[in-house]
């Protein structure tokens, strides 16, 4: 039995894992790159093996970087079943197609721009899968209840569990029969930071064999959330109250950006924060959070409670969800006293670049970075403190002010992922470390022998196969 990782090794973008024993082979996760000039030849690159010998594939959550090549492995020639919980299927019912949609209309961008400058040029920009792909690659999503027992296959039994990251999100238990034995096999996923907003706790794993664990804030801790929500506070007075501008927030359509109004309603409710006009500028995320509404049995009770408050109180709370297109751009006349919160959340595309384009160049306004932002990405670059910008091809300065609110984070900070292996009782015979930049996931190798005792941690690298034993 072994384990190829294909993606997330060293990086956070790319998830995907092939798993080989005597009886079968299958995939978790099908992620996509993100992030960097690399990143489409990486997705064109990716799933380099023989799809059709997979016989099944698991995905841990709907997030693209673990689920977005999914219409690609499909349209190349998959043809077995792809399992996810409930929420993650419907939610790539929204996702995938969206996905799909930007890429038409970003390889129609660059062919105008091609053609533009050079009328006889051939060259004609593709999308890494079309809509109708992702449309087609839907039909072999198959359904699963969190903690309902499945065998996919003869020798493999799985079951799914709260993963604590976004609606959904799940840590994939496994049981392999090989080598005369049953080889119990965890991946984590992403792992969500305990007592934060929305979804309840990671549940916990008590044994092991081989754990592959997520890494995405390995070297550090997160800010309390207490702190968060103070400094969050002053940026919006400072901004919408003393320089009257606007604060926009690039958030991830899915977990981040219901996570973000669920706190800056509880900030309103609080006393924390003036009544707030709250607009959502991105249909992707209209969708998602309406299908959040739907799931509010996996909710805890405090955002029960909120949900209560804010229909009681309209006026303190005015959210809005923009659709169209022509709303969209009218939002960059509206100079003041705005939170506007759209996607991507790295940046990279869709409506938040319009919105950075027409603001960043104000000292008024204040960008709100609230999540993981990938190198190579222009949010990144925001991150590190970049004086100018290239958006859309204009070169733009910098004015606006930057945070980083990196309280705000649906991953596992260092301290919350131990913690969550402390709960195994006794050190698994390899742990593997990936879905993190190199520098956060050896650190966090350190740690787990530092912290923990434990010797056998590692982080794999990128198309290397490892044999999985069992001590």
């Amino acid at each position: 039995m072994r384990i190829t990782f294909h993606g997330a090794a060293g990086e956070v973008t790319g998830s995907c894992a092939l798993v080989e024993f005597d009886g079968g082979r299958f995939l978790v996760d099908c992620g996509m790159f993100q992030g960097g000039r690399s990143a489409a030849y990486k997705n064109l690159l990716a799933l380099d093996f023989k799809l059709r010998d997979i016989d099944f594939v698991l995905l841990t959550h709907a997030h693209l970087d673990h689920s977005g090549l999914v219409p690609r492995l499909v349209a190349l020639g998959y043809r077995g079943p792809i399992y996810a919980t409930q929420a993650t299927v419907d939610l790539l019912a929204v996702m995938l197609l969206d996905a799909a949609h930007i890429q038409e209309k970003e390889a129609e961008w660059k062919n105008r721009r091609t053609r533009a400058r050079n009328a006889r040029s051939l060259s004609n920009a593709a999308p890494l899968y079309t809509v109708e792909q992702a449309r087609t690659s839907l039909a072999s999503l198959r359904k699963l209840r969190y903690d309902e027992l499945m065998s996919p296959l003869t020798g493999v039994r799985c079951r799914f569990r709260e993963a604590g990251h976004i609606l959904g999100s799940a840590i994939i238990e496994l049981e392999i029969d090989a080598d005369g034995r049953a080889h119990r096999v965890i991946f984590t996923g992403d792992l969500g930071q305990p007592g934060r907003p929305l979804l309840r706790d990671p549940a916990t794993v008590r044994q092991a064999d081989v754990v592959v664990i997520e890494s995405t804030y390995g070297n550090r801790a997160h800010r309390a959330m207490a702190e968060t929500e103070r400094e969050l506070a002053g940026i919006l007075r400072d901004t919408l109250v003393c320089r009257r501008g606007n604060v926009i927030i690039p958030a991830f359509a899915v977990g981040r950006t219901q996570e973000v109004i669920f706190v800056l309603a509880r900030m309103v409710r609080d006393g924390q924060a003036d009544p707030l006009e709250i607009v959502v500028d991105s249909p992707m995320a209209a969708a998602v959070t309406e299908l959040t509404l739907r799931y509010d049995s996996i909710w805890d009770q405090e955002t029960r409670d909120l949900r209560d408050w804010v229909m009681a109180h309209p006026e303190r709370v005015k959210l809005r969800f923009v659709q169209d297109v022509e709303e969209s751009m009218a939002l960059n006349h509206q100079k003041s006293g705005l939170v506007i919160i759209s996607a991507s959340g790295m940046c990279e595309a869709g409506r938040i670049k319009h919105h950075l384009r027409y603001n960043i160049i104000r000292p008024e306004c204040s960008i709100v970075i609230c999540g993981f932002q990938a190198g190579g990405t222009l949010g990144r670059r925001l991150v590190d403190g970049v004086r100018w910008v290239t958006i859309f091809g204009e070169r733009l300065p910098v004015r606006a002010s930057v945070h980083t609110i990196g309280g705000l984070s649906a991953h596992a900070d260092q301290p919350a992922l131990l913690d969550w292996l402390r709960h195994l009782e006794r050190e698994p015979g390899q742990t593997f470390v990936v879905h993190g930049e190199h520098e956060a996931s050896s650190v966090f190798v350190d740690a787990l022998e530092s912290e923990l005792g434990w010797k056998g941690a590692r982080v794999p690298e990128e198309g290397c196969a490892y044999p999985l034993s069992v001590h």
